[in-house]
């Protein structure tokens, strides 16, 4: 299944566990085919923005639950899920498949 997903990671110190959960939904995303972008809000601040353009056609947005993500509403009408880092981390590949499974039995 061709998807697009966009990603927000951010995490309470907004160091290591932020980065390394955007590098781990961008592996696994690009393994199973998948396009993906994921915008960090992390100690220094927000990278790698999603922009309105990012929105379009987008299935599903991924957002950390472990702080506040900043800018949620540019979501509105889009799928969200919402996840701790560490199991973004930890069980991508398991994580990326559930929400696929989830988003394809809705349709």
């Amino acid at each position: 299944m061709n998807m697009k997903i966009l990603a927000v990671t951010a995490c309470p110190t907004g160091i290591a566990h932020t980065y390394m959960a955007a590098e781990a939904l961008e592996k696994e995303g690009k393994v199973k085919g998948f396009e993906i972008k994921v915008e960090t809000q992390g100690s220094i601040g927000i990278e790698n923005e999603i922009t309105k353009d990012d929105l379009e056609g987008a299935d599903v947005v991924i957002l950390t639950k472990d702080m506040a993500i900043k800018g949620k509403d540019r979501f509105k009408g889009i799928p969200v899920v919402n996840v701790a880092i560490g199991d973004v981390i930890k069980k991508t590949g398991p994580l990326l498949d559930k929400i696929v499974d989830h988003l394809s039995s809705k349709k």
